[in-house]
């Protein structure tokens, strides 16, 4: 018997063919600001960033040990210590022929010194010092600049400030820098049937969870969120919240209402105050995803379903928020996994499966289904750490066969 997907329908949009279209019409916001250091974490680098100095600006001990002239050292050789040198406490003497000084990590290398003999490998005797084992010059020393160089590009404009570039800028002796401002993202859900958390669930009400969920992966991200909360079913509100947010916010988020039900008046809407770029997706789930602009502004038109919902806005908002923040996103690293039992797939869209997976005994990967693929099963996707990658062709996954997917535990998921 064959099975088919009743939901391709004809005229759906390639999930990457809709991508790039969608890429291509968006600008980055230009406007830049000045920011302290204890507040540019998760900030982007509005400029190229080069190293006002040497890192390191002087040459120092990689090792506890002591410091010495390597071509003093021949087998048998006691040499006489003169002196210590810790980290912020040089020695201000000179190492001449014969002498060594004791020396802490990061502590500045003595003049007259070239080399670090780590104190495991030394005698101690009195004032003798007594190397062993073999001593190449410079060994254990890090040298001037060997990290960065005056005038070196460190980071490129666009780069997001995490913990790892914080502590570099910590090192060049940055104190404030400019980032591109954030995002300002108008958030607005849809749907009489909906509650916010609290409140009393009436016949046929559910809470609203997608706003909740897209709000905090937009928080994530940084951005400045302008809530509008829920919107219910009438044309008149919805026109009204999207001019308003147009004229507030960089962008657009809303949830609920694009699909082709009686009550589904965001496509109708945007219509009449903006254009349409593009509606319904060749790829399961989220083919009711809609982009479009009114004005300059550009909308994103989540489906109701909550899994819908998360998926498309990271596969298709993330990089567009991205492209206007002028973050470089980088295509998003794929792994090759064994399927570890059946996966239900029919050709027509590409399906965005959720998964759970797992290093095996023999150190390959192997990927089980996260629970029902259900996209109104948000618990299961709560389980899941990929996603897979299932091509719109592919037909059912039979146990053993490879898939490739896409790891989901990252900045904001």
């Amino acid at each position: 018997m064959t099975t088919f997907d009743p939901c391709n329908q004809p005229g759906l949009r390639a999930y990457l063919d809709a991508k790039q279209d969608m890429l291509s019409q968006l600008d980055k916001v230009s406007k830049s600001e000045l920011v302290s250091l204890d507040q540019l974490l998760n900030r982007i680098l509005a400029d190229d960033l080069l190293s006002p100095i040497d890192v390191p600006s002087f040459a120092n001990s990689a090792m506890d040990g002591y410091a010495l002239r390597a071509e003093d050292v021949q087998e048998g050789t006691a040499l006489t210590l003169i002196g210590t040198s810790l980290a912020g406490q040089p020695f201000n003497g000179r190492v001449g022929t014969g002498e060594c000084v004791r020396i802490m990590t990061g502590a500045a290398l003595p003049l007259g010194a070239d080399t670090v003999v780590m104190q495991e490998n030394c005698r101690s005797e009195h004032n003798f010092i007594s190397p062993q084992g073999t001593i190449t010059e410079g060994q254990n020393v890090r040298q001037p600049a060997e990290d960065l160089t005056q005038g070196e590009r460190v980071f490129t404009a666009g780069t997001r400030i995490n913990a790892r570039v914080l502590a570099v800028l910590s090192s060049l002796g940055l104190e404030q820098l400019y980032v591109r401002r954030p995002l300002t993202v108008a958030l607005l859900s849809t749907g009489d049937e909906l509650k916010t958390p609290g409140e009393l669930l009436g016949p046929g009400d559910i809470y609203d969870s997608n706003r909740i969920g897209i709000r905090a992966m937009l928080q994530r991200l940084g951005v400045t969120v302008l809530d509008y909360g829920i919107i219910k079913d009438d044309p008149a509100l919805i026109r009204q919240a999207l001019v308003k947010a147009a004229s507030e916010a960089d962008a657009i988020v809303t949830s609920g209402g694009v699909s082709v039900g009686d009550a589904d008046y965001i496509k109708q809407v945007l219509d009449e105050v903006g254009r349409i770029g593009f509606w319904k997706l060749a790829i399961k789930p989220g083919k009711p995803f809609a982009f479009g602009q009114i004005n300059d502004c550009p909308f994103f038109g989540l489906p109701g379903n909550p899994v819908s919902a998360a998926v498309t806005f990271h596969l298709l908002v993330r990089p567009a928020l991205a492209k206007l923040a002028g973050e470089p996103l980088p295509a998003p690293v794929t792994l090759q996994a064994t399927a570890l039992m059946p996966l239900k797939k029919t050709p027509g869209r590409m399906d965005f499966q959720r998964g759970c997976v797992s290093t095996q005994a023999d150190g390959s990967l192997g990927v089980v289904a996260a629970g029902a693929q259900s996209s109104g099963v948000f618990s299961a996707m709560a389980q899941a750490n990929c996603l897979l990658h299932l091509e719109q062709d592919r037909g059912n996954v039979a146990e053993g066969e490879h898939v490739t997917l896409e790891l989901i535990d990252g900045l904001y998921w």
